[in-house]
């Protein structure tokens, strides 16, 4: 079905009439035409880009990007589009598929987690993650990451380690000052800001996660998206319920589920706001674990709330965490979860 209807719209766009000679750079007195895939890319473009750049976002929030159905009028949004911001690694494919079908001369696709990692610092295939917090971050040749390519696919999840999200902040500073060039100090501003925040969102994690009994430290999700999180700041992740695709875990994968955490005496599980949570109630019934959700691919709050940002999602994770696991929540309440542009 999703197949079907991605030609469709794929099919409708290639008949609608191209502006030749077309190109990304702005005509005078407009702005950039900018789209984004997922929520929290979304936000990260808007902290550089605000209100400088006229930006779309084409998940909708509380939609998975793993079954997102494209509509026409989403073609349309990346036809007309001088850049389109995804983030890559298959993550977001069928926006993917849109966007090179529909782009039109001289626009722009930017996939920020294959721009800004190489293959050394990938995760491949499904393991078991663990981590260390460290001062030094991602550059050293550390065994936690995969680095056999046979292993799998690599793991598209580097949104949930604020450090690859400054990465991701650079290219989208980077790539915007290059199309619009007379914005560049406004860029380059936010781009600073953001930065610090981010820099400040990371300090007050490993903060965070000091707090917590290191015994507890382990993290059993609906979906396989925390192994770099896990990394950067000292977790391991001990299974996943759905590690790799969109099906429901088998009977026997369940039961394996439930002997682990009764031998490993886990205090909780955690799902997720885009998965449903039967399974894991089913698992937390006979374990006795306690049930919360943590966000990977989606935004807490509504759009205009402020909490609805990139910082206010890994802050209500990281205080999720903490009152699961035997920490302490309020030292994330210092943390600034607000949007540059707005604060300016």
């Amino acid at each position: 079905m999703l197949t079907s209807l991605l030609a469709i719209i794929i099919l409708i766009a290639a008949c609608s009439p191209a502006a030749p000679g077309t190109t990304a750079a702005p005509a005078e007195g407009e702005r950039l035409r900018v789209v984004a895939s997922l929520s929290p890319i979304k936000n990260i473009v808007y902290n550089i880009g605000g209100d400088r750049i006229d930006l779309v976002g084409i998940l909708p929030p509380g939609v998975d990007p793993h079954t997102f159905e494209p509509k026409p009028s989403d073609a349309v949004k990346v036809a007309e589009a001088d850049l389109i911001f995804l983030n890559g690694i298959h993550l977001d494919e069928t926006t993917l598929k849109l966007a090179e079908a529909n782009l039109k001369e001289g626009a722009e696709i930017i996939e920020l987690a294959a721009a800004v990692a190489g293959p050394d610092e990938l995760i491949y295939g499904i393991e078991h993650h663990h981590g260390h917090a460290e001062e030094e971050g991602h550059d050293d040749d550390d065994d936690e990451h995969g680095h056999d390519e046979e292993e799998g696919e690599p793991d598209p999840h580097l949104l949930l380690d604020p450090n690859f999200v400054i990465r991701y902040a650079k290219v989208v500073f980077v790539t915007l000052s290059a199309h619009d060039p007379d914005n560049r100090d406004y860029y380059e501003a936010n781009f600073n800001e953001y930065t610090a925040r981010l820099l400040a969102l990371d300090e007050a994690i490993q903060a965070t996660t000091a707090t917590i009994p290191e015994s507890n430290r382990r993290l059993l999700t609906y979906h396989d998206s925390f192994g770099y999180f896990a990394i950067r700041y000292g977790y391991t992740v001990i299974g996943a319920i759905q590690p790799n695709d969109t099906s429901q875990p088998s009977a026997q994968e369940v039961a394996a589920l439930i002997v682990q955490l009764l031998d490993e005496d886990v205090p909780a599980i955690f799902g997720s706001a885009l998965f449903p949570a039967d399974v894991l109630e089913q698992i937390a019934s006979a374990t006795g674990a306690s049930v919360r959700t943590l966000r990977d691919e989606d935004l807490p709050g509504a759009p205009g709330d402020p909490e609805h940002t990139y910082i206010g999602m890994m802050v209500e994770n990281l205080r999720t965490l903490a009152e699961s696991l035997g920490g302490d929540s309020s030292l994330m309440d210092g943390v600034d979860v607000g949007n540059v542009p707005d604060s300016e």
